[in-house]
């Protein structure tokens, strides 16, 4: 069977990026890299059911796939414009912050150079260790295609980038696959499915929450109550000191720290990622809830302090059971169909990894991302966009992507080599 060097799970911005810096350094002399990713979507998408009209990015352009970390390098997004023919129109834009239509289309056509470096529409199933006597010297990585079935690779090499997993909160666990409720990941196809809603729900206070809210009322006919735990939305904090905390070297200083400190560096700068939509968005819900106190029908509410208690099934609809957290009150509150803003989990990764867990204990992960493991493991784990409690609160942003993945190319390079002279040399002593 052949023997990738590298394996990547996932082939979202993270792992495209990967791919560029790997094609970067072949052609500047470096030894190529026989790589491979794996990705459950038949086709590059990026967040495609939350491409919502008017929706932009929230960081800068030059935060790309590859700019931080090599502004020479063809797959720039001022190279992608340059490429469309749209270079001076976006100047005149005056902006640094494209749609999140045009973004997904420059990723897109990034991840096209790619195509045959990539496995579309299958999903991993299992991460193997594949043994020579009591040592592990490879992995078997195990996926399943909907028409193909399943197939084995192995690989000398991996890393995992399989982005967040919806995150639903405890009362709608019991209606998971009901079309009625759907996380915001899933926002536009599920839309598509509902029969004329006429009463919904957004649940959360964050920048999906406060979109989707924004799309609703635009749509016209859909009477929406945007409920949260939060007293009041506050505006993402993107001041310059602030920002700083994205900047590759404020990773150094994060990762540097002790486990305590970690943690209140990411609580004390929670506000510049998590609950926190821009001010442009929150200004344009105030004024749709003030036009309503002028005079306009009483369509949307916003319930501030709620907590949700309890979904059941009713005549109604879905009905929500609401705790009031500032009087302690209970009220209850019918809909038609019901969104899920609540963000993203981060751990799907251990999933995949269970079956090496005796070898990987707690993944504990070095500065270069790379996963600590004893010495009867032979291969190379490197996560990307889990690491957020080590490396602060960028890991899950395109802001630090590109330079990451100028690191783990930088310590995958001289281990790979290492590899395959260690491999060598076991060959020609069997030779001999």
């Amino acid at each position: 069977m052949h023997i990738h060097d590298l394996i990547g799970i996932g082939f979202g911005p993270s792992n495209l990026a990967l791919a560029i810096a790997l094609q970067e350094q072949a052609a500047q002399g470096g030894a190529p890299v026989d790589a491979l990713f794996i990705e459950k979507q038949p086709r590059f998408a990026w967040h495609p059911n939350m491409l919502l009209d008017h929706a932009h990015m929230q960081i800068s352009f030059l935060k790309d796939l590859a700019t931080l970390r090599n502004p020479a390098s063809p797959y720039t997004f001022l190279n992608y414009l340059h490429a469309k023919h749209r270079l001076q129109d976006f100047i005149n834009l005056k902006t640094f912050y494209p749609s999140r239509h045009e973004f997904n289309d420059y990723l897109s056509w990034a991840a096209s150079h790619f195509s045959e470096q990539c496995a579309y529409g299958e999903e991993v199933l299992s991460v193997l260790p594949e043994m020579q006597g009591d040592k592990v010297s490879l992995l078997r990585v195990r996926s399943h295609h909907p028409e193909h079935g399943v197939r084995e690779r192995l690989t000398r090499a991996l890393v995992v980038s399989v982005g967040g997993a919806a995150n639903v909160p405890t009362p709608f666990a019991a209606f998971k696959g009901d079309p009625r409720i759907f996380h915001s990941s899933r926002y536009l196809g599920a839309m598509a499915q509902q029969h004329q809603p006429r009463r919904m729900a957004v649940i959360g206070a964050g920048q999906s929450a406060s979109e989707i809210f924004l799309d609703l009322h635009n749509r016209g006919g859909i009477d929406v109550d945007l409920v949260m735990r939060a007293r009041s939305i506050k505006p993402s904090d993107d001041s310059p000191f602030v920002n700083e905390i994205f900047n590759p070297e404020f990773t150094d200083y994060v990762y540097s720290q002790p486990t305590q400190a970690r943690a209140a560096l990411i609580d004390e700068f929670m506000n510049t990622n998590y609950a926190a939509p821009d001010l442009a968005l929150i200004e344009q819900i105030y004024q749709v809830f003030y036009r309503q106190k002028v005079g306009s029908p009483q369509t949307h509410r916003f319930l501030r302090r709620h907590e949700v208690e309890h979904v059941a099934e009713t005549r109604d609809g879905l009905t929500l059971r609401l705790h009031d957290l500032d009087t302690g009150t209970t009220s209850t509150a019918s809909y038609d169909a019901i969104v899920l803003a609540t963000g993203y989990v981060r751990d799907m990764h251990h999933a995949l990894l269970e079956p090496l867990a005796s070898h990987l204990g707690d993944i504990d992960v070095a500065r270069d991302y790379r996963v600590q493991t004893d010495e009867r493991f032979g291969p190379a784990i490197f996560l990307q966009g889990c690491c957020e409690l080590t490396h602060g609160l960028s890991d899950t942003l395109l802001s630090i992507t590109s330079v990451r993945t100028g690191e783990i190319v930088g310590a995958l390079t001289p281990w790979l080599d290492a590899n395959r002279q260690a491999h060598s040399h076991r060959h020609l002593a069997v030779a001999f």
